[in-house]
């Protein structure tokens, strides 16, 4: 399939007559693309070079290449990027045959290494599968001014950081921070004192940084802080904190918000966790890293999400949510360890194993909490950083840590993965 390259090209301040490449044929976003250049005759570079004899000239070629390169590194995700690449280098450049008029020139090109702003690449150019030429390209990634459209409003007093882009009917207040390489869809608000992390994507519709809904605030100065790399879907609202609960709702790093999901005001969220879309955080709550909540799910004010918890959908939580587990239902019961979880998020299996151990002595045995905890301390095979964390966990809690079962009925249709 071939796909149009000029639109893209013109992204990146590749306009008439500069652009060399027409159309891209393979992609690999963020390894490898293969682009192509129709060599016609009345290319503008063959007036001169030479008159009677036309020849492509051998740094176009590594033009091309390099705007093929170009192609790679901005678009990986097929988004406007807020950045551009200059030429750092050539390196063992090697001319192989002429190319003419009429020539098909494929664009072949490669990351090799690539750091932030820095990235060396492999290119090679073929006529009919016949190498034209090659070489090692050392190309810079720059990050541009911030891109803001025309209908968009900034206020005075924000602070946009380089490369980000600003959609349409966009409304940013005077008091908003906005790091670096960041995207702000159409008809999104990002409004109070709210701070966003370097190449956090808000979509269309988000409502970031709005005043709490909570009857008790007055208008104090509250903040937001958002992490890095965090995605807000359409539709999520995040608001901000009140001075009762700390005055701050604090979001971490790499966190996807699906559409619809609500963060209410002095929530704390961890890294890398996922929200499933309409899941609901009550004020107060904090969810720690890699936790995962399902669709549509509720969480009560005060309650806790345990590191890498699953919430099936449809939960309402009232209680603090155990780590490493499954919490399903209205009011939702324990299903025990979030096996499937743990080992896609890269636990060692005799961690899962130790895990499983003290979950037995929590859920399957005549013990109460209390004198479970007491057991799992004593054994002295469960010596691992996450049992310590569970027990602190379940010790630490204020509302209470959400140990019911479910009917057996419903627990023996599960299928177990212990």
């Amino acid at each position: 399939m071939l796909l149009d390259a000029t639109e893209r090209l013109d992204r990146h301040y590749y306009r008439y007559p500069a652009p060399l490449v027409d159309g891209i044929l393979e992609c690999t976003p963020g390894e490898r693309l293969l682009a192509v250049k129709n060599v016609t005759v009345n290319e503008e570079f063959f007036q001169g070079h030479f008159p009677g004899t036309p020849l492509m000239p051998g740094v176009l070629t590594i033009e091309a290449m390099a705007q093929a390169a170009s192609l790679l590194l901005l678009d990986e995700d097929g988004e406007p990027s807020g950045r551009r690449t200059v030429l750092r280098g050539v390196r063992h450049a090697r001319f192989r045959r002429q190319v003419v008029p009429g020539d098909r020139l494929e664009l072949d090109v490669a990351v090799r290494r690539r750091r932030r702003q820095l990235a060396a690449v492999t290119a090679v150019a073929r006529v009919e599968d016949q190498v034209v030429a090659e070489a090692e390209l050392l190309l810079g990634v720059l990050l541009d001014e911030p891109r803001i459209d025309r209908t968009a409003h900034v206020a005075p007093g924000a602070a946009i950081g380089a490369g980000t882009v600003i959609g349409p009917n966009a409304v940013i207040g005077p008091h908003v921070k906005v790091g670096r390489e960041c995207s702000i869809g159409a008809s999104a608000v990002i409004d109070g004192w709210t701070e966003i992390g370097d190449e956090t994507r808000v979509f269309p519709c988000a409502s970031i940084g709005m005043i709490p809904q909570d009857q008790k605030f007055k208008g104090e100065r509250t903040t937001l802080e958002i992490g890095r790399r965090n995605v807000f879907r359409e539709f999520v609202t995040v608001n901000r904190g009140t001075q009762v609960g700390g005055g701050v709702t604090r979001i971490g790093d790499d966190n996807l918000f699906m559409a619809y999901v609500h963060v209410a005001h002095d929530c704390t969220v961890g890294n890398k966790t996922i929200f499933g879309p309409g899941a609901t955080l009550g004020g107060h709550v904090a969810v720690e890293d890699q936790a995962n909540i399902g669709a549509f799910s509720g969480v009560h004010q005060f309650c806790r999400v345990g590191r890498q918890a699953f919430i099936g959908g449809y939960s309402v939580v009232t209680l603090d949510a155990m780590p490493y587990a499954r919490s399903v239902g209205n009011r939702a019961r324990i299903y025990g360890l979030n096996t499937i979880g743990l080992k896609r998020q890269g636990m060692p299996p005799e961690t899962i194993a130790d895990l499983k151990r003290a979950f037995r002595y929590l859920l399957r045995s005549k013990l109460n909490t209390t004198q479970a905890i007491r057991q799992i301390e004593q054994d002295e095979t469960l010596r691992c950083p996450e049992v310590d964390y569970l027990v602190e966990f379940i010790r630490t809690s204020r509302r209470g840590v959400n140990l019911r079962r479910p009917p057996k009925r419903l627990e023996a249709a599960m299928v177990s993965d212990e």
